[in-house]
């Protein structure tokens, strides 16, 4: 019975590291939207957030079933908390991907990015993809040294965010509010998605040492 019961916890693992390649994709194929005024990816990305909401649904399922029949202690417990929490991360990052890809979807037939700003946004979402992708590694490996790198990325992030509002308030902006709107709500998107894949890094960093990053609540 106790093997199963591990077994149910690699499970976990496992349906963790599937979010953060559903997270991955969306992300990818909502910057492309934005970017290209593809509608038909927007759709795509918008429809398929179902199937994170999906899993992160099983997650807590498993769960709350695990807390409930085994009473799970010391490393176990962290292993479920721990869980819960990247789950609802994870799930979250789908959202903020799929608000992207509805201003996508808003704006159609014409970008809802100017072409001064195309570069930083491109930028940013390869950012957020190159975040994603070390946290499902960090996820699978339990590496809580690659994990505390993370940050520096996320820093990276937070500089473009900033050069975004930078552009945005200078008085040469010839684009009006309307725009300025959608890229202040799209920098945020960008800089929430970064600051979440972070909190899952650090929630690896609590399963494996028992602790957190003194910073880790920070956002």
């Amino acid at each position: 019975m106790r093997d199963a019961y591990h077994e149910e916890l690699d499970a976990l693992t496992g349906r963790l590291v599937e979010m953060t390649r559903l997270v991955r994709s969306a992300i990818s194929r909502a910057t492309t939207a934005l970017l290209d005024a593809d509608l038909h990816l927007a759709e795509s990305v918008i429809s398929q957030d179902e199937e994170v909401n999906r899993i992160f649904a099983e997650v807590e399922a498993t769960i709350f079933d695990l807390m409930a029949r085994q009473q799970p202690v010391a490393v176990d417990l962290r292993m479920i908390i721990a869980a819960l929490r990247m789950g609802t991360d994870l799930e979250r990052m789908g959202d903020l991907a799929e608000h992207v890809a509805k201003i996508a979807r808003l704006r159609h037939p014409d970008s809802a990015i100017p072409p001064e700003i195309r570069a930083t946004i491109l930028e940013m979402g390869q950012i957020a993809e190159r975040l994603i992708t070390k946290t499902g590694s960090c996820i699978a490996s339990r590496d809580v040294e690659s994990a505390l790198e993370l940050e520096a990325d996320d820093d990276a992030m937070d500089k473009l965010h900033r050069r975004l509002f930078t552009i945005l308030m200078a008085p040469d902006w010839k684009y009006g509010v309307e725009p300025a709107i959608d890229v202040t709500l799209i920098g945020r998107y960008y800089e929430r998605y970064a600051d979440h894949a972070v909190r899952v890094a650090h929630d690896v960093v609590y399963l494996v040492t028992g602790s957190r990053p003194a910073d880790s609540n920070a956002f």
